[in-house]
């Protein structure tokens, strides 16, 4: 009796294992799962985007969007660099460089985010001994720095926020949490590779602009009630570019957008990554790192381990369209990757928030990872675009049932590349090293 309740103990727990294999997080090397499977082949604003050498195929441009993607490649590329399978993906991304105009819009701080692959392609350029390469690199760096330092429009007085970085041109005094992933990470990581080549005094002040940044949207936009990063703020909510989505008193949006705090979440940890342990500004930049870090971890949903698109309601809040709230992959990929670089970089505390990140790949992998037919994967539910201005009023039912925020589940950019880094820092985590 006893033996035969032990065999039947045993089917169960290995039937149970088995049903769960396809999607275990620990079953699979999701980094190279997913880049294999979507790196020739992902979706940019409707549009297949692809990186491959053929230059017959080739299939990108110069987008912060691409540059999301090949920048979460290269990193891929880094930590797997000594097997053989990931030379492939450098290959690619150098293609891509080598092949892609730098197109940066008149104080456009998305068209910076792509820059960020050059401080990999340098570093690799150098190890390879190809000074000609790295010089090429670390001068298309310098330009996309200079961009910032010299052409970004900044908010002047009487308004609140200066020397804030605009959004865009057309977005006048708009500080978006987005721009701070786009740009201040880029201005941070350039400090960080080569920031020794300034004087003291001009790296210093480069430091206090970047926490400038910061201070600036995290004093504009955070509710400290509901522990949340709104969307955007405008520092002239009555202007022409701003009277359609702005509070006419306090110039905020009026939604707490996935996605917009996962850019804001993301730049946070990546920044900190470079900023100085001795500099005055370092320890309220990490304050801000852990308040949305708490603030997130309260609006996780406890079934899913994922977040909502809008994040302070659960899916019982409808719109007038009749679209539901929903679990939303490139946030929750965003907040993910967040929560375990901090814990990684020691920024958050790793016994409150590791429980939080695995619950939240854990769910992302169960709820957002679908494989197909060919044994490729892909990934689901992630809002297509979001923005704000006079047709997008940045309320629930925009982020709802707004035109160009519809659901995608064809692997968009956007999802992609946060998946990539989220699965990658699990992996340093785990250190796991599957085929």
């Amino acid at each position: 009796m006893y033996n035969k309740a032990c065999i039947i103990l045993f089917l169960i727990f290995t039937l149970s294992c088995n049903k769960n294999t396809k999607n275990n997080p620990q079953s699979k090397l999701y980094s190279k799962w997913i880049i294999e499977s979507r790196m020739g082949d992902f979706s940019n604003k409707k549009k297949n985007s692809s990186f491959k050498t053929d230059t017959t195929e080739r299939n990108v441009e110069w987008d912060y969007v691409p540059g999301l993607v090949a920048k979460a490649i290269l990193m891929t590329f880094e930590y797997y660099k000594d097997q053989e399978w990931s030379q492939d993906l450098f290959e690619a991304i150098e293609d891509y460089s080598d092949n892609t105009t730098i197109n940066v819009g008149e104080s456009n701080i998305d068209d910076i985010n792509a820059g960020k692959i050059f401080f990999e392609l340098h570093r690799e350029a150098v190890n390879r001994n190809l000074p000609e390469k790295a010089k090429i690199y670390r001068q298309k760096a310098k330009f996309c720095f200079d961009q910032i330092i010299n052409s970004q429009i900044r908010i002047q007085p009487p308004l609140a926020g200066v020397n804030g970085f605009w959004h865009k041109k057309k977005y006048v005094n708009q500080m978006w949490l987005d721009g701070l992933f786009m740009g201040a990470a880029f201005y941070a990581e350039y400090l960080g590779n080569f920031g020794n080549t300034l004087e003291d005094e001009k790296r210093a002040a480069h430091w206090d602009d970047i926490a400038l940044q910061f201070d600036i949207i995290f004093n504009k936009t955070w509710d400290p009630e509901k522990k949340l990063n709104y969307h955007a703020w405008s520092a002239e909510p009555l202007n022409s570019a701003s009277e359609f989505w702005a509070n006419p008193e306090t110039g905020r949006s009026s939604e707490f957008w996935s996605r917009g705090m996962g850019w804001f979440f993301a730049s946070l940890v990546d920044v900190l990554e470079f900023f100085p342990a001795d500099h005055h500004a370092r320890p309220q930049i990490v304050e801000y790192a852990n308040m949305v870090a708490e603030g997130l971890k309260q609006r996780q949903d406890s079934l899913s381990g994922c977040w909502y698109q809008l994040l302070q309601y659960d899916d019982s809040k409808s719109s007038s369209c009749g679209n539901n709230n929903y679990l939303e992959s490139s946030g929750s990929a965003l907040f993910t990757y967040a929560y375990l670089k901090g814990i990684r970089l020691g920024i958050l505390d790793r016994e409150n928030y590791l429980p939080t990140a695995t619950a939240a790949y854990n769910g992302f992998v169960i709820n957002f990872i679908k494989e197909e037919t060919d044994g490729k994967i892909k990934i689901i539910q992630s809002c297509e675009s979001a923005g704000l201005s006079s047709d997008r009023k940045g309320d629930a039912d925009y982020y709802l049932c707004g035109e160009d925020a519809i659901i995608n589940n064809n692997t968009e950019g956007k999802v992609l590349g946060p998946f990539i880094m989220a699965a990658l820092e699990y992996e340093k985590l785990t250190n796991s090293n599957l085929p």
